[in-house]
Parts: structure tokens; sequence; C-alpha cells
């Protein structure tokens, strides 16, 4: 349906002048509109930057910024400076008198001047960049060239002078059209990977300055396809001048390989600045669903334009791109999502609709207030959002869940599409692995890491007063763990307030305060020790620790470092803290009086005063780990897991041993870092030894082996010998006798074996289905579950193979000999039913949409010595933890995904991605084992949703 003031210049029907004048007037109405929204808020000295840049780039006077030589390609297209532009010229130097060109065709190697960016936009600050393209003709020597970056550079330097900050790039329409470019053409530019994309952006956004318009401009949607032919006939026709415009190419198609380059960067720009990228990188999404009928924004405003609707409100660039995420969202039934994106665009705009200001007039504040009335928000909603900059720990946590959750997607929906399209490249995939553990390193949850819980969304979450408490645990009487409370409360007050943070250690609690920012040197600490020996002396010297050995803010991690797995670089290793270990002995008097200084075996008594050893870790990817080794071999296996991290053939990590507690802590620390000290050099030697250590009356020795140390005690001579003959972690093929077997299932299973790749195998009887499964290894898991259809059976289990194997390649170096990713192959015993089963038919994989959001249910399995193992479930970053739930964790769980489901029906829920890095450390373990755990955790999740 045309619209009555739409214009269609068709060739069959003729092109008339007219209307392309026509056509050209109404995208300069639009640019004129733009152009004085970004004047009205730049100040009175920008606005003079922007007036005479086309008259620099006119003409080549001594007195102007900008000059370099007389031999400075001069000249702009079809430009003559008006009366305001010379007066602004003469306040700036009264001496320069304008000369106009003579000549019937004078040189203008200028073709024509845009400015990108955010100015003139919903979005213009006033800390807002100037991007200028200079486009310019082909012909211009390479020494012309050189003089043109020159005069741009004395620009840029004059324009700050001026308190602009503006970038010039230069381009050669020629070869644009062609993809060639050498430098990067904006400061949001990832390179020369987002071609089509930049010239998207640049149609819909860039104000035209001086000089040519685009021919863009005159071709109608609907011959983008033909543009080529079309652009011909307007020029060879002469319905249009060749001096009159430029040609920048066309956008009728989009090669998908640039939705991975834009999603890529977005997702870099994203780990950091998650709301700054969030639009675009949920754009590239909507054009990779679209692929290969892209209709971009750009073409959408070009058809508003020749329809009349020349809106600045909507045609604004930023509204133009929330319409559209908006259109797609709602379609897909995804309010949270198209939420988030409503407050990312609030916080990008940055204009308070609470309280007094001096700029509640503006324009910008206008659209803004009709956006958030179409939005429903209320008074409450915007002061939360314009309080951002005072956003705490409780504010930035909720928000930071929403964010995780959307660049973890935008990760899995472009490695979807990348393999769906076959767009994967050498250098792709290199990309995409090292922004995996990029994302891996800043989100990723797994035991014993301390979670970032601030990208950039507040800029401060340092509290003024906070307490510190040692809780007794109501879940497991005789047992405490320690909480933070905001403010300074008394014994009991605590007691009604819900904490900031929990944590079973005090250590794990202070490290994410530090990480996090929420102590720092001016936070006032009030301390409720409980049982423990904390005191206030202590408390101050951990902290100190802390701060000296992870130095804040942390430096952006290189490339390299991402291309091997993560190696300590700092390590802190603090003793007994808490805890008097003189107070835990029988008789004080022998060792306050003893002359031996062994902290580990006293003379007499035979006591250790090593109890407790918390091991705080930051790696080169910037993870920084809590460890925390207690009972009778915690010294020992501190050690042992010390020397198994350190990095081979690479610089060691610095590290520092500390304990502060009441009594002989300097003995105390010494006596540790000797024992570090002496296995840390005889582990260096690259021969093997054996280091034996007395503690107490026990033996222990160390089996210092270069790449594997193991920790054996010598007084169990059954348990070292079943230490020695533990199993590889190595494929190991199994042959069948054909008598040994009587189920058909298994008979047909086992034998298939392969090594290199995870075989799942379904057989589906009636109303159950069973599922087996050989891993890399060659072990086997086997499950019986209920049967509704081989999607519902399939998709859940391949979403978890796929996060464990993601899991498992953030951890290899990226050039590692062995494939970074196990291929997974489906396997149908047939026939179906209660008989038996004669053969095995290989099927293709499940399918899901490339975009499919699906519910998130993480858990987190890891150590919780004394004690059995602690257990966290994460419900679409909603945190779950037995700290909280105690025995009805499960129950809690169960609840929580059911309320989050639209349909009525009663179905299972499924772990989809796991964690056991706090049970078995960073070494690469079978699938077949993180099968077992899920199998688990489902059954007790599943138990909890039928009591409901």
């Amino acid at each position: 349906m045309t619209h009555p003031h739409e214009i269609r210049p068709d060739l069959e029907e003729g092109i008339d002048r007219k209307v392309l004048g026509q056509l050209r007037a109404r995208f300069l109405k639009l640019n004129e509109g733009r152009m004085a929204r970004a004047m009205s808020g730049l100040s009175t000295r920008q606005q003079s930057v922007l007036t005479l840049l086309p008259l620099f780039f006119h003409v080549n006077h001594p007195l102007l910024p900008g000059y370099v030589s007389g031999n400075t390609p001069a000249g702009l297209s079809n430009y003559e400076p008006d009366a305001n532009v010379l007066a602004e010229a003469q306040r700036l130097t009264r001496s320069f008198s304008y000369k106009p060109r003579h000549g019937s065709n004078p040189p203008r190697p200028i073709h024509g001047l845009f400015l990108m960016g955010s100015l003139g936009s919903l979005a213009q600050a006033d800390q807002s960049d100037m991007d200028v393209w200079v486009c310019h003709a082909p012909d211009l020597s390479e020494s012309d060239l050189t003089e043109l970056r020159k005069k741009c550079q004395l620009l840029e330097t004059w324009a700050v002078g001026q308190g602009a900050e503006a970038h010039f790039f230069l381009i050669d329409p020629a070869r644009f059209v062609l993809g060639e470019r050498d430098h990067q053409l904006s400061s949001e530019d990832c390179g020369s990977t987002q071609h089509y994309l930049l010239l998207d952006e640049f149609y819909r956004t860039a104000i035209w300055l001086a000089g040519r318009t685009p021919i863009w401009w005159l071709v109608p949607v609907y011959e983008e396809v033909a543009y080529k032919d079309y652009t011909h006939a307007l020029l060879s026709k002469r319905f249009i001048r060749a001096d009159e415009t430029l040609d920048l190419g066309h956008l009728a198609h989009i090669p998908p390989g640039e939705f991975i380059g834009a999603g890529l960067w977005q997702l870099f720009k994203g780990i950091e600045s998650p709301y700054k990228s969030l639009l675009k990188l949920l754009l590239t999404e909507v054009y990779a669903s679209e692929h290969p009928k892209v209709h971009c924004l750009s073409l959408r405003f070009k058809h508003a334009v020749f329809a009349n609707q020349l809106d600045l409100d909507e045609l604004d660039p930023y509204v133009m791109v929330y319409r559209r995420l908006e259109q797609y969202l709602g379609a897909r039934d995804e309010p949270e999502r198209l939420e988030l994106v409503r407050r990312a665009l609030y916080l990008k705009v940055n204009r308070k609709l609470t309280g007094n200001s001096s700029r509640s007039a503006s324009w910008q504040r206008a659209l803004l207030e009709r956006l958030a009335h179409e939005w429903h928000w209320d008074q409450r909603q915007l002061a939360l959002l314009d309080s951002r900059s005072q956003w705490k720990v409780r504010q930035v946590g909720s928000e930071h869940g929403a964010l995780v959750n959307e660049l973890n997607y935008s990760y899995r929906f472009l490695t979807r599409f990348a393999r769906n399209e076959h767009t994967v490249s050498l250098i792709n995939k290199r990309e995409l692995n090292v922004l995996g553990r990029r994302l891996y390193a800043a989100f990723e949850r797994k035991a014993n890491k301390v979670e970032f819980i601030n990208p950039g969304i507040a800029p401060d979450l340092a509290e003024d007063t906070l307490t510190l408490v040692q809780v007794p645990n109501r879940n497991a009487p005789g047992q405490t763990h320690w909480g933070l409370y905001n403010g300074s409360l008394t014994t009991h007050e605590w007691e009604h307030f819900a904490p900031i943070k929990r944590s079973r250690q005090l250590l794990e609690l202070l490290t994410w305060c530090h990480r996090n920012g929420v102590i720092d040197s001016s936070t006032r600490l009030a301390l409720h020790p409980g049982s423990s020996d904390l005191s206030e002396f202590e408390l101050f010297n951990l902290l100190g620790s802390l701060q000296q050995s992870i130095a804040m803010p942390l430096a952006a991690v290189a490339e390299e470092p991402l291309l091997r797995a993560s190696v300590p670089s700092e390590v802190l290793i603090l003793i007994n803290v808490g805890i008097d270990p003189l107070k835990h002995h029988r008789d004080l008097n022998i060792l306050m009086t003893t002359g031996r200084t062994d902290s580990l075996s006293y003379a007499g008594v035979r006591e250790n005063l090593v109890l407790t050893l918390d091991q705080v870790t930051l790696n080169s990817w910037n993870e920084v780990l809590v460890s925390r080794f207690d009972g009778p071999h915690a010294l020992l296996a501190c050690v042992r897991d010390y020397l198994n991290n350190l990095p081979k053939g690479r610089q060691l990590p610095r590290l520092r041993v500390h304990c502060f507690c009441h009594n002989r802590a300097q003995f105390i620390a010494r006596r540790v870092e000797d024992i570090l000290d002496t296995a840390q050099n005889l582990l260096l030697s690259e021969l093997n030894h054996r280091y034996l250590i007395q503690v107490q009356q026990h033996f222990h020795v160390l089996e210092l082996v270069p790449g594997h140390v193991k920790h054996v005690a010598l007084a169990s001579l059954p348990a070292l010998v079943e230490y020695l003959g533990a199993d590889l972690t190595c494929y190991s093929p199994l042959h069948l006798d054909p008598m040994a077997l009587e189920d058909q299932d298994l008979s047909l299973v086992l034998p298939m074996g392969q090594p290199e790749c995870v075989q799942v195998f379904y057989r589906v009887s009636e109303l159950y289905a069973h599922l087996y499964v050989l891993d890399e290894f060659n072990a086997l898991w086997h499950q019986r579950v209920p049967y509704h259809d081989e999607q519902s059976l399939l998709v859940p289990l391949q979403r978890f193979l796929q996060s464990i194997q993601y899991r498992r390649d953030a951890l290899l170096p990226i050039d590692a000999a062995r494939p970074l990713s196990l291929d997974t192959l489906y396997f149908q015993l047939m026939p179906s039913g209660p008989v038996r089963a004669r053969r095995v038919e290989a099927r293709p994989a499940p399918q899901t949409s490339v975009n499919e959001y699906f519910y998130d249910v993480q858990a987190i399995v890891g150590n919780a010595a004394p004690g059995p193992v602690q257990i966290t479930l994460y419900c679409n970053q909603r945190e779950f933890s037995e700290l909280e739930h105690g025995d009805q964790l499960f129950s809690v769980v169960a609840r929580e995904i059911v309320g989050q489901r639209r349909e009525r029906a009663r179905y299972r829920c499924y772990i989809t991605d796991l964690d056991l890095s706090g049970l078995l450390g960073d070494g690469q373990r079978s699938s077949n084992l993180y099968l077992r755990y899920k199998a688990d955790l489902e059954r007790a999740l599943n138990e909890a949703l039928e009591q409901i």
C-alpha cells in the first residue's frame, strides 16, 4: 500500500527531474532538523567548529586552523560560504578575507562532509564526539592524501581547544563501495568486517554538512536490488549531474559474516559497558534472524522519507532502533528483554525525568517523557533509574543478572548462527573462541570464583558503614556462616535485617567485597565475631593483604593470555583466619613455654598450629578465586593444589603468605612459606622428587612429578595402593564377548564406542524412553525418563552437553592438540516399543531455532568441608543457596521454575549447566561424571516438583 505523499520515481514510467528534486529536498529538510537539534546541544564554541569545518576544507589559508601548505587539496563541491560562515571566520581571525574561486570549473577534490555519531540524536550528550567523514576524489595522489591527513590532525587539535572532540576519516567513495578502506571510520568502528552494517548506520544517522549528497537518497527501496542499473540510468540519462552526488553503495544484501563481526565487537565492548552495547547487539540479532531477507533500518528510514513521513522524533536514530527492537521482542513475547532494552535506552540518553533539571525544556527530555509514558513507567521507576549513580549492591546485583543473561544469550545466538550459516572462517573461529573466554572469565560462575557484579552498571558500590557478623546456621546446628549488613548494627539489631551477602567463610566474603569495591579505605566496619577469634586488628590486616595482592581496578586482559588456559598470577595464602590455634590444643602451658618453634609439630604434644588456610588467587584471565583448606591434611592439600596450578615454563605467580592470629603468627607464616618455597623449587628442577613432611605424628609425602603433584599419606598403605592404582582419564575401548550381555540395548550400544566424541542413544518404549550416552572416554551413562516427544527428550540433553563443552573448551589452550569441541552423535535403537531392539540408526542432531530463548537452570557443586557438598542453583541468574534455604532448596527452586512457566502442563525440570570445578579443580574430566551429577540433581528437583 502506497502512502498518499509517497514518491515513486520508476524507470519504466519515466523519471521526472522535478520529482528527484523533491526527494532531495525532503532529505535536506530532515537533515536541517537534525542539524538544528545537534546545534542546540552544543556550546557556542562547539557550534563554531561545525559551522566553520566546510570552509576549512574549501580553502587553504595560512590564518585559518588546519593550514598545512598551499599544496593541500582544497575545494568543496557545490559549496560557497554564506555570510554567517564568513562572519564566524572573521571572529576567529580578523585578517581573513574570502576570495571566491574563479574559472569555469575550478577543481573541487573534497566531494562531501558528513557528521557521524550521536550528535543530533536522542542520545547526544555534552561529551559526544564529532566523527566527520571527508569524502574525496579518487584520483588524489599519496602526497595529496598525506597533506590532507596532516590537515585533519591539525583540525582535531584545534577542535580540542574549542571544547570539541573531533575525528576525521578520509573516504574514497570508489574504494569504499568495494569494501576497501585503510582505517576505522568512527570511534565506534570495529574494522573492515562491518562494511554493510556501517553503511546502514551511515545512511540512517549521518548529518550532511556540505558538498555532494548521496545518490542512494534517490533510489527507491524496491529498486535497491537493481541499484547499479538504476543509478547508471540516473547519470547516463542526465536526470542528475555527476558532480551533484557521490556513491557509497547500496544495502540490497548483507553477508551473514558481518553479523558475526558486529556481534563479536559489541559483545567485546559489552563485557565492560553492557548498557552501551545492548541496543546494537540486539539489533544485530534482529538482522541475523531475518537473514537473508534483511530489511535494515536505513531502508525503513528511506521508505519514510519517500512517503513524506518526516517526523524528527520517529526518525531519530535511537528511536528507530528502539521501535525495531520493540517490534521484534513483542512478536517473540519476551517482555523481560524488552524492559531491559528500555532501561538501556533510558540510561544511554541520560536525561533525568525526576527532580529539577536546568535543561528540562529540551526536545530530548520531551521525547523521553513521551516514551516513558508509553512504557507506563511511574515516578518510582524513573527515580530508581535516575539514581543510578547511587546504586549499591542490591540494585546492581539484580541488574547484573539480567545483563549477564542477555550477553550469554547473544554469544550462544552468534555461535549457532555462525554454525548454521557456515560463516566460521579461521579468523572468526579464533575470535569467537577468544570472546567466549572473555565472557567466561567475566561472567561465568564456578565454585570458588568470586563473582564480579558491576560491569559498568554503577560508578561506585562502596558503602559508608557495614556490619560483619558471624551468624549461627539455623539449617545446620553447630555450624556458622558470615553475613554482611548495611549500616552499623548492634548485637541484636542485625537479626531483623536481610544481609547484603552471605558466605560460609570470612575470606570468601571479604574478597567479594574487595573485588566489587563494596569495602574501600573509607568504609567503617562494625564487627560481631560470634564464636570466632577474629579481632578488629586481624580484620584490618586481612583487608590490607587483599588490597596489596589484588590491586583494583584490574588491568584489561590482553588477547595473548586468553589463547592459553588461565594460570595464577597473584596468590595470597592466609593462615588461621579468625582462629587462635592455642585455644584449640590440649596443653596451653606446654605450648607457650616450649623452646621448639616448629608450628607443625611441637615437642611433647606434637600439635599442629596450622589449622586452616585460605588461598586467594588472581589468574591471568582476571578471575579471582578463593579456596579453603582445613582438616588434618589442610596444609598438604593447599601445597598440592598450589603446585599443580603453577604455570609450566612461564613466569611464576607472586606468592604472599600471611598470618594475623593472636599467637605465633609470624612463626606460622614463615614455616608455611618455607614449605611452599622448598616444594616449588624441587618441582621446578624438572626431576621427580619425594618430599617428606611430618605433621603431628603422621608422615606425608608430596610426590613432585612435573605436571602432576600427588599427596600420599604414608601411614595408610591400603590408601596408597588404591591411589596408585587409580584409573587414567583417557579413552578405554571395551571389547565384548558375544554372549556376555543379554540386554539387547547395551549389546547394540557398547560396541559403537569411539574416542573424541560423545554418542547419544535413545530408545522409545511406550510412556518412557531410555537414554544412553557413551562419552569421549567410552564411559556409559544411562537414564530412564518419561517420554513425550523426541524434541523434549533430546534438546535438554543437547543443551547440557553444549554447556559443559563450553566450560571444557575455556580451560584449554586454543591451539591444543586435541579438538576444542567434541562432536555429539545421535542414534536411535529400533524398533521402538516393548519388543527387543535389533538395530541402531543414525539420527541428525535435534534442531532448535537459532534465536530460541530457554529457561536456564545452572548448578554449582563444590566442597563444603567439613560436611557434604555445597549446592547452589541459579534460575535465570537468580541465586538459590543452601545457606538461605537449607533442606528446602530443591522445593523452593521447583516452585520458582513452575512459577515462571507459561504452560499449565506439568513436565520435568532440567539442569542446563553444571560446574564441578569446586570438587574437581580445573582438570579435564569426562562428560560421564557431569551427567551423573546432572541426573542426581534432576532427581532431587523433580521429586520436589511432585510434592508441589
